[in-house]
C-alpha cells in the first residue's frame, strides 16, 4: 500500500465523536424506511437483552438538530455516522425512497451549517432485510448490490460529504452475525461465515472504487475493530493460540484489503474459502485506502484449548484476571490503543490512520441533573495520552473519535451499557451532557490533557 500522506496534508487533527444509523436514528418504518436485519432480528425473543428493540432508540430521525447542536457546543466538530441502507433503499435494489435521501440532506446540511464535518459509513450492519432473503452476505450478488447503494449515497451526498467509510467492523459482523449467530440475522456455522467473508472483503475494496470513480476528491477509507491480543502464558501452545486469534480478530480483513490475501497460514479453516474465490477475485479484493480506521476498546488475553473448534483458542475472561473492567466486562487497558496504532504503522508505513472508535461504558447516575462520569473521563484521557506518544514517535494518526456521542442502542446487550458523552434518558428523550463529555469539549477547544 503506497503512501496516503497527501489525503491529509495540512489538515489539523480531527477530534470528533462516533455514532451508527440503527443505534440512533429510531422511526422504524418512517417515511417509507424497510426493513433491516436488525429490525427483524430485535423482534425475536430472546436475542437481546430484556427483548429491546430500536425502533425509538434516540429518536435521532427527529431529534437531529438538538442533538447536532449540543455537539456544537461542546465544539466538537466531526461527527461520523452512518447511512442506513434501507432507508433509502427499502428493498436494497432498485426503487429509491425520497424521503430517505431528504434526511440524509437535511443532516448533512445541518452539520455543515454548524461547522461540523461529516464523516459517513456507508455500511454499519444494518442489511436490508430483502437483501437477506436472498442470502444476504452469503450472496455473492451482495457485492453488486452494495455497489448500487454505494452509487445512490456518493451521487446524492459526495458533493458535501469528503470524507467516506466503506464498511464498519466485518470481522464482527461476519463472525457475529453468520457464524455465532449472536448478532443479526442470527445465522451460525462455517458453511453461512466463509462465504460471508469473502462477500464482504470484496465489497469493502469495491465500496471504495465506486466512490473514487464518482467522487475522485473524496477521502476513502475504512475501519477495522483491533483487539491487543497477547498469550496467556510463555508455553508454545497459547503462543500459538494467541497467533491465531490475531488472525481472525485483526488480520482477517487488512490483509486481503492490502494485497497479502487472507491469513490461510495461521487459520486452516478459512483453506475452505477457494471455493468461493473467482477469476479476478485475488486482485478485486485489494485497494488503496486513503486512510484506516482503526477501533479499540480493550485487549484480550488467549490461551490454548482443544475445545473451541477451528481456532483451539480461547478468551481468559477480564473478570477471571481481576482487572478493572467496563459495564461490557472489558479490560480497562489504554495501552492497547498505543499497541495497536504502533502496529498498523508498522504494517502500513505511512499509512494515515483515524481513530474511529474509542470509549467506554460505565454505569451512570444521574444526580441534580447531573452525571459525573469519573471512569469515562479517565479513559478518554488516557486514551488521547496514548495518541500523544504514538504522534510523538511519529505514527501518522490523524484523527480521533469517541464513540458514542449520545447513550444508544448497544445491539445484543439493549440500552444496559452507556458509552455516550451524552446521557439520553429513553422514557423521554432527555437528554444530559456528561461530565466526560464537556471535559472532552474543553480538551478540543484548549488541546490540554489535565492531570
Amino acid at each position: 500500500m503506497s503512501l496516503k500522506q497527501g489525503a491529509f496534508n495540512g489538515e489539523k487533527f480531527v477530534w470528533g465523536t462516533s455514532a451508527s444509523a440503527f443505534q440512533t436514528e429510531g422511526a422504524y418504518l418512517t417515511d417509507g424506511k424497510g426493513e433491516s436485519v436488525w429490525d427483524v432480528f430485535t423482534q425475536k425473543k430472546g436475542k437481546i437483552k430484556n427483548n429491546e428493540n430500536a425502533r425509538v432508540a434516540c429518536d435521532f430521525y427527529h431529534n437531529y438538530k438538538s442533538d447536532l447542536g449540543l455537539m456544537a457546543e461542546l465544539g466538537i466538530r466531526a461527527f461520523r455516522f452512518s447511512i442506513s441502507w434501507s432507508r433509502i433503499l427499502p428493498e436494497g435494489t432498485g426503487r429509491i425512497n425520497q424521503k430517505g435521501i431528504d434526511f440524509y440532506n437535511r443532516v448533512i446540511d445541518e452539520c455543515r451549517r454548524l461547522g461540523i464535518e461529516p464523516w459517513i459509513t456507508l455500511y454499519h450492519w444494518d442489511l436490508p432485510q430483502y437483501l437477506e432473503l436472498k442470502g444476504g452476505w452469503t450472496n455473492r450478488d451482495v457485492v453488486s448490490w452494495f455497489m448500487e447503494y454505494t452509487q445512490v449515497c456518493i451521487k446524492n451526498f459526495a458533493d458535501r460529504v469528503k470524507y467516506w467509510m466503506v464498511l464498519n467492523e466485518p470481522s464482527v459482523f461476519t463472525g457475529a452475525g453468520y457464524f455465532l449467530g449472536i448478532h443479526a440475522p442470527g445465522r451460525r456455522g462455517i458453511s453461512n461465515y466463509i462465504p460471508a467473508i469473502h462477500h464482504a472483503a470484496l465489497c469493502q475494496a469495491e465500496g471504495g472504487r465506486v466512490i473514487k470513480a464518482i467522487a475522485p476528491e473524496s477521502v476513502v477509507g475504512t475501519t477495522f475493530s483491533c483487539t491487543y491480543i497477547e498469550p496467556f502464558s510463555n508455553r508454545e501452545k497459547d503462543i500459538q493460540a494467541a497467533l491465531r486469534a490475531d488472525a481472525l480478530l485483526n488480520r482477517m480483513f487488512i490483509e486481503p484489503l492490502t494485497g497479502k490475501g487472507y491469513p490461510t497460514h495461521d487459520l486452516k479453516f478459512l483453506e475452505r474459502i477457494e471455493r468461493y474465490i473467482k477469476s479476478g477475485d485475488r486482485e478485486k479484493l485489494a485497494f488503496n485506502m486513503d486512510f484506516i480506521g482503526i477501533q479499540n476498546y480493550t485487549r484480550e488475553v488467549v490461551k490454548h484449548t482443544y475445545f473451541m473448534p477451528y481456532i483451539q483458542a480461547k478468551m481468559v475472561k477480564a473478570s477471571k484476571r481481576r482487572v478493572k473492567t467496563t459495564a461490557m466486562g472489558w479490560e480497562v487497558y489504554p495501552d492497547s490503543l498505543y499497541f495497536m496504532l504502533k502496529r498498523y504503522s508498522d504494517d502500513l508505513p505511512g499509512m494515515p490512520l483515524i481513530v474511529t472508535e474509542n470509549g467506554a461504558a460505565f454505569h451512570d447516575v444521574v444526580y441534580n441533573q447531573q452525571v459525573q462520569d469519573t471512569d469515562r473521563s479517565e479513559y478518554i484521557k488516557q486514551s488521547i495520552i496514548r495518541i500523544k506518544r504514538a504522534e510523538a514517535e511519529g505514527i501518522q494518526v490523524k484523527g480521533y473519535f469517541v464513540w458514542s456521542f449520545t447513550d444508544n442502542f448497544e445491539w445484543a446487550e439493549g440500552y444496559h451499557p452507556r458509552f455516550g458523552l451524552v446521557y439520553v434518558d429513553f422514557t423521554n428523550q432527555v437528554r444530559i451532557v456528561k461530565s466526560s463529555g464537556r471535559q472532552y469539549g474543553e480538551f478540543i477547544k484548549n488541546q490540554i490533557i489535565n492531570p
